[in-house]
């Protein structure tokens, strides 16, 4: 599997990202990095082919998606946003369950494969016990694993997740990066967008960052992330520590809160 972006522009209004070249690779998981409004989302949304580039190319496995229609999207990305609105008291099967709906081949359900990747997904994820519970009753922890799970039910070959750690609480964040990390040794594309410098040091393969819609660095975390890297993306605030042969990023002085 491989997700090829090439001279990747894209504009609008004040904001412009610029020649974006990147090529990912399956069984890696990728961070990136960025200061707000540096074009995160909007490449994001690029790669989804939500928005049409102004210029460049994005291949899936050497496939230009141009052309593409939303169902073949939908078997090659699916995304786990930040925040989910749920309004009905859908149970967690259903919702996981929706990740099928691109692949069903029959209007009189879900066939055997459906239920064995929901069955999967449920279990990788290790919410299978909140099958039946309702989406309204879970906290914001479990709902996200709920959504990691209907991706992963979804069955393709990259996944795309936007800050998903946010709101979460510190167990739960290692709980999805791990989770994370596991899916990469199925040979998936994970590339997820975070703002905690320390999950990409802890999890993540390779890196890239963003600066004003361009790409300021790619390669591997340890050769990417350093001072110099943070503080052109964040400004002078933070420094590497090394920790029980541990990077953690923290703060240059807390003298003064």
């Amino acid at each position: 599997m491989s997700l090829i972006v090439q001279n990747l522009n894209y504009e609008y209004e004040n904001f412009k990202l610029r020649n974006i070249n990147l090529e990912l690779k399956g069984g890696n998981l990728y961070g990136l990095l960025g200061a707000n409004a540096s074009g995160k989302s909007t490449f994001f949304n690029c790669v989804m082919h939500i928005l049409n580039p102004s210029g460049g190319n994005i291949y899936i496995n050497n496939e230009n998606i141009a052309n593409k229609t939303s169902s073949w999207m939908a078997k090659q990305i699916s995304y786990v946003a930040q925040n989910h609105h749920v309004d009905f008291g859908f149970s967690v099967y259903d919702l996981v369950a929706m990740g099928r709906y691109v692949h069903k081949k029959s209007i009189f359900g879900l066939g055997k494969t459906d239920k064995k990747m929901i069955d999967y997904a449920l279990e990788f994820v290790g919410i299978s016990h909140l099958k039946n519970t309702s989406i309204t009753k879970l906290s914001g922890g479990q709902k996200q694993l709920v959504f990691l799970a209907r991706s992963l039910a979804q069955d393709t070959p990259i996944i795309l997740l936007d800050e998903p750690t946010s709101a979460l609480d510190f167990k739960n964040q290692i709980l999805l990066c791990k989770i994370l990390k596991q899916l990469t040794k199925t040979g998936k594309c994970i590339f997820f967008c975070t703002h905690d410098i320390n999950h990409v040091l802890w999890f993540c393969d390779k890196v890239v960052a963003f600066k004003n819609g361009e790409i300021l660095a790619y390669g591997d975390v340890k050769s990417v992330i350093n001072d110099e890297m943070l503080a052109k993306i964040y400004g002078d605030i933070c420094t590497l520590e090394n920790i029980k042969n541990t990077s953690v990023a923290m703060p240059k002085s807390t003298s003064s809160i």
